[in-house]
C-alpha cells in the first residue's frame, strides 16, 4: 500500500531544508505551494496505522459469549498494548489522556 502513493525524487538542503526537484517543463508551468512528507516517515506512519487497524478490526468483530465480556476485554487490551509496543512512534501504555481517563475510572 505504501508503494501506491506517488513519490518524487528531490534534493533537500541539510541546512535550511529547501527542497528542489527537477522535471521537464512543458511550457504551461505555474509554481504552487505543496506540502511534502518524507517517504520513510510516511511508510512508518502507514505501518503503525496497519498494526493498530488490526487491533481495531479485532475489537469491532469480537462478540464475547455471555459472562465472558471482561475476559474478552482484557485479552483485547493485551493485544492493543502489544500492537502499540510494536508500532513505530506509538506511545507506551500509561501515556496520554486515555491513561488519565482509565486511572480515574471513566
Amino acid at each position: 500500500m505504501a508503494d501506491a502513493v506517488e513519490t518524487i525524487k528531490a534534493w533537500q538542503c541539510i541546512g535550511c531544508g529547501r527542497v528542489e526537484a527537477s522535471a521537464p517543463c512543458v511550457g504551461i508551468c505555474r509554481d504552487e505551494p505543496v506540502e511534502l512528507v518524507n517517504a520513510d516517515a510516511y511508510r512508518a506512519a502507514l505501518a503503525r496505522a496497519q498494526v493498530l487497524e488490526e487491533v481495531v478490526r479485532r475489537i469491532a468483530l469480537t462478540f464475547p459469549k455471555a459472562g465472558e465480556s471482561e475476559r474478552a476485554w482484557m485479552t483485547l487490551q493485551q493485544a492493543a498494548r502489544k500492537a502499540m509496543a510494536l508500532a513505530p512512534g506509538a506511545k507506551a501504555p500509561g501515556e496520554g489522556a486515555m491513561a488519565k481517563s482509565a486511572a480515574s475510572g471513566q
